[in-house]
């Protein structure tokens, strides 16, 4: 199926969003929304274009196989990163902002409208875990948060990293008691050095035991390998819990 480039006019930051030329309307869409992208060159340098090099979270949409699928850039990516009012801060220490998430969640209503469905499957990679979280927590029609490698407790993971804190951030964490009703499930790679298994596991830990979401950790997975090639196997697993 081939797929074509849509550009938002979200405000304050334009997004960019692929998917397929040929729409069908369904009750369900799955977005699936970016991570963080070439955010950093180096620890100490930020990159002057977050656009990803290698986008996982297309990749993943791509590979969904079966049912709606649409993928949502980050802000300031895809040639957006020297736009007003995009500036290195909202793709490092302000990459959750208010505004950010403000922007996300229209672009998450303009594809709904777009597939004329009713219900929403937000998938999150890396850092757009704690995007697509961030969102679910604002709506009333997602009926499944699943994030891969997602960064769901920024605070947690700077720490982990001995990194700065993320000023100007918001946190996932902060809505446990709005996501609580929302059905998650939360894929970790074994290996992965970025996003451990622990932190994943110590967010869903802040839910009531009765309603914490699933944390499927997957043996030799780190943050990239084998997300995308292993996709369909995954979704699989996950469909009949999902669509309503």
């Amino acid at each position: 199926m081939e797929w074509q480039a849509w550009d938002i006019p979200s405000q304050p930051f334009g997004l960019r969003a692929y998917l397929p030329r040929q729409v069908t309307p369904a009750p369900v869409l799955t977005v699936y929304v970016e991570g963080d992208g070439l955010a950093w060159l180096s620890p100490s340098t930020p990159s002057s274009d977050p656009t990803p090099i290698h986008p996982l979270g297309l990749a993943l949409a791509l590979a969904q196989p079966e049912g709606n699928a649409a993928y949502l850039g980050r802000p300031c990516q895809y040639g957006q990163a020297e736009s007003v009012p995009c500036g290195m801060p909202f793709w490092t220490n302000r990459r959750f902002a208010p505004e950010v998430i403000e922007a996300t969640n229209q672009g998450v209503e303009a594809l709904k409208r777009r597939f004329q469905a009713q219900h929403l499957i937000l998938v999150g990679y890396s850092g757009g875990g704690a995007v697509a979280a961030l969102v679910a927590s604002r709506r009333r029609d997602v009926v499944g948060l699943v994030t891969v490698a997602g960064n769901l407790d920024p605070q947690a993971w700077v720490q982990w990293h001995g990194l700065e804190a993320l000023s100007g951030s918001l946190s996932p964490v902060e809505e446990v008691t709005a996501l609580a009703s929302v059905p998650q499930w939360h894929f970790v790679g074994a290996k992965d050095e970025n996003i451990s298994p622990a932190l994943v596991e110590g967010f869903a830990a802040r839910f009531p035991a009765g309603q914490r979401p699933h944390v499927v950790t997957v043996p030799g997975f780190d943050h990239q390998c084998c997300w995308a090639e292993r996709w369909p196997e995954l979704w699989h697993r996950l469909q009949p819990q999902m669509y309503p």
